[in-house]
């Protein structure tokens, strides 16, 4: 059975990783994805690639950080599909290691901005139309380092560590009119943001011995972590962190 039959889904991120994977198996699930992305090529890439198999998309070039590109995307998609069930915010950066002394303000406030202000104004533009359409759900994706410190990853744990709260308040916020609100934690997943780090032995190695399940994660793991959250089949779970991470968090 579909798990997203009849629902629109907005998709940030969706060029590559896991945000593609997400895209993808939404469609596959009968959904009608909004792929949206910073690289156009990319999402391009995406939307023809579900075309192809039959299913519904559309997608636009995509800097989350911009409250006016948030405000014509969400008017595109209901001009389009006349709705929005679902909103995975999805999009986000990660920063070099680097301790807080010798962060500069240029870079605090890029990773900010993508990733928390970013999730933000998704929330706040997609929110009304959820209310018309008496509920909704979205998720929010955010890190292991939202849940614990990292060393040399200020910024990025601070930016994630927020998205975790933020998404409690709103669950906490519109419960009651039926939307729910959820946060994702992946923990050490394979997808080309990684690739660099992975392709050192000795640290593929590392990585490993902090993962209780004696392997990487891949993005479609994270994608059928955030199909449940996105689907019916989590009907009554709102404000809650789902990690995918292998057993990481329960360490």
């Amino acid at each position: 059975m579909a798990r997203l039959e009849n629902k629109v889904a907005i998709v940030t991120g969706a060029g590559s990783g896991m945000g593609r994977e997400e895209a993808l198996l939404f469609a596959r699930e009968g959904a009608k994805v909004v792929a949206t992305d910073i690289r156009e090529e990319t999402v391009r890439e995406v939307v023809a690639l579900i075309q192809e198999n039959g299913g519904e998309a559309a997608g636009f070039s995509h800097n989350v950080a911009s409250e006016d590109q948030w405000a014509q995307i969400v008017k595109e998609t209901i001009a389009k599909y006349g709705k929005v069930d679902i909103l995975v915010n999805n999009a986000g950066v990660s920063g070099d290691a680097t301790r807080m002394h010798e962060i500069t303000l240029e870079t605090w406030n890029k990773i900010m901005d993508i990733n928390l202000t970013g999730t933000f104004l998704g929330m706040k533009y997609v929110i009304p139309h959820m209310l018309a359409n008496k509920g909704g759900s979205i998720v929010n994706i955010s890190s292991i380092a939202g849940l614990t410190g990292g060393s040399g990853a200020g910024p990025y744990t601070a930016s994630k560590g927020a998205v975790r709260l933020l998404t409690k308040a709103a669950a906490v916020d519109y419960a009651k009119d039926n939307i729910r609100v959820n946060s994702v934690h992946p923990g050490y997943i394979e997808t080309p943001m990684t690739t660099g780090l992975f392709a050192d032995e000795r640290m593929m190695q590392w990585f490993l011995s902090q993962t209780p399940l004696p392997r990487l994660g891949k993005a479609i793991d994270v994608a059928e972590g955030v199909l449940f959250l996105a689907s019916d089949a989590s009907s009554f779970i709102t404000g809650i962190e789902l990690p995918v991470d292998g057993g990481y968090s329960a360490q």
